[in-house]
């Protein structure tokens, strides 16, 4: 019996050692070489202070700022603790009184507002945080936003135009905008303040 223990506790306490010490720093190690601003957090710095990272969306509700995708983590909006999606199915009343409400938040915004809308603007997606939304989705609220800030609505256009990526690899996704460095672009316009803007730690 002892033949067997003492080998077998070598090779537990062997592999614990390996696999979730050097293992991990390891890989830390390499990312932070190769990669250092993901591995990091893909964090987005304005004025030597980070507000927030290309990875994760932030709540915007002011009317000159594009809004983002909604959320599902619960009870903080694009909590990266408690990613998940709602687990609502397509047909449960509870869902489609969400999507309703989204609705009635978005026309009463913007009046103007009166033809179909980008389904990313009223349903969540299955991990609570993206970041992005289509380019159908910004669009429509350029006249939202330039009105709220006294701009030109192509001028907002362009902004939205210009900040759009391209589908990975060309092939998966689509086309999309991330939410967070096309409000701060706006702020950089000069017509906003950066309120709208979460500082983690402010």
């Amino acid at each position: 019996m002892g033949s067997q223990l003492r080998p077998a506790l070598v090779l537990v306490v062997a592999l614990h050692v390996l696999m979730g010490l050097v293992y991990p720093l390891a890989v830390t190690g390499i990312a932070q070489v190769v990669w250092p601003a993901k591995a990091g957090g893909s964090l987005v710095v304005v004025d030597g202070r980070p507000c927030g990272s290309r990875l994760i969306g932030q709540p915007f509700s002011a009317p000159g700022y594009f809004w983002g995708r909604p959320s599902a983590t619960s009870p903080v909006p694009y909590d990266a603790s408690a990613s998940s999606g709602s687990n609502l199915g397509p047909t449960n009343p509870a869902l489609l009184d969400l999507v309703r409400t989204r609705i009635a938040t978005l026309r009463a915004a913007d009046p103007s507002l009166t033809g179909p809308i980008p389904i990313d603007l009223v349903t969540a997606s299955a991990s609570g945080l993206d970041p992005d939304i289509s380019v159908g989705a910004a669009l429509v609220q350029v006249p939202r936003v330039a009105r709220a800030r006294g701009m030109r609505e192509a001028s907002v256009r362009t902004l939205v135009e210009t900040r759009e990526v391209a589908p990975t690899l060309g092939l998966l996704g689509e086309p999309r905008v991330n939410v967070l460095l096309l409000n701060l672009a706006l702020d950089g316009t000069g017509t906003g303040g950066r309120s709208g803007v979460r500082r983690p730690g402010v």
